[in-house]
């Protein structure tokens, strides 16, 4: 995918670039395999806002991925498809006997070309098979944490983990923050990397565009009066806090260690963490 700059016709347009959709091959998903998504606007089962700065954006329907390509599904490629809920391209899969999928589009896919879910699949990109039967040295993506939970890991734009070593029951596989991590070797995982790996380079240029994307404004706490949040209050001047980043709440928000899943760690060979440090 390349990045497309805009003609500067406007303030708003000068700094903005856009997404090449020549790589999309229609415009109409498969209605069996969309869904209406209600909006959450960052809000929980109670109402009450976990997640601030989201709300409105463009009315959208959710595609319905298969994470879990069975074993033995042999497709064609029919089209690359644009998915507004997510940074990477789908691909819709048609088998011999008329049943659509859609799956992640690997960096490279084509339209017309087979994609195969087996233990003994061919090592060609978007093919999945059990990290056993992947060589040493693989670029992977959409990989298994739990055997049969489907595709959890590396399954953004752009992403790819590598299969690093196996040993014994396990596979060391990294990943693209550089963590080091241990998966069974019964794990699947797909071939290749997520394509669309320019979204990152997108300029998005003016707020009207995160509106449609459903993300709203963000104030500065810096920027508040000092009964509204704990970096608030002073002469309106630039300077640094007097303390270290918080939440509104207080909660500190920098430095903080926030992992919650501990039962995993001893999968964790070389924190992503270790990796930056080098």
């Amino acid at each position: 995918m390349a990045i497309k700059a805009l003609k500067p016709n406007t303030p708003g347009q000068r700094g903005m670039t856009t997404q090449d959709m020549s790589e999309i091959t229609t415009r109409k998903p498969v209605k069996s395999l969309i869904a209406i998504k209600r909006r959450g606007n960052g809000r929980n089962n109670q109402g009450r806002i976990t997640t601030r700065h989201k709300g409105g954006g463009a009315k959208k329907f959710y595609r319905i991925v298969n994470f879990k390509l069975a074993t033995g599904t042999t497709a064609i490629i029919e089209h690359i498809e644009y998915d507004p809920n997510r940074s990477a391209r789908i691909a819709r899969l048609k088998e011999a006997n008329g049943t659509y999928h859609y799956i992640l589009a690997a960096n490279g896919m084509k339209v017309g070309q087979t994609i195969i879910s087996d233990e003994e699949a061919p090592i060609e990109t978007g093919n999945r098979l059990p990290l056993k039967n992947i060589p040493i040295g693989s670029v992977i993506h959409g990989i298994e944490l739990k055997v049969g939970r489907g595709a959890q890991m590396v399954r953004s734009a752009g992403a790819s983990a590598q299969l690093a070593a196996k040993e014994g029951e396990y596979a060391q596989i990294k990943l693209p923050s550089g963590e080091v991590r241990l998966v069974h070797l019964e794990c699947t995982a797909s071939l290749g990397s997520v394509g669309n790996e320019q979204h990152q380079n997108i300029k998005w240029g003016k707020a009207g565009r995160m509106r449609n994307r459903g993300i709203r404004p963000t104030v500065r706490g810096v920027v508040m009066n000092a009964v509204d949040h704990p970096h608030g209050g002073g002469d309106g001047g630039r300077h640094r806090m007097a303390r270290a980043p918080t939440t509104p709440w207080g909660q500190k928000t920098l430095g903080y260690k926030t992992r919650r899943r501990k039962s995993t760690s001893n999968m964790i060979l070389k924190s992503r963490h270790q990796a930056k440090r080098r």
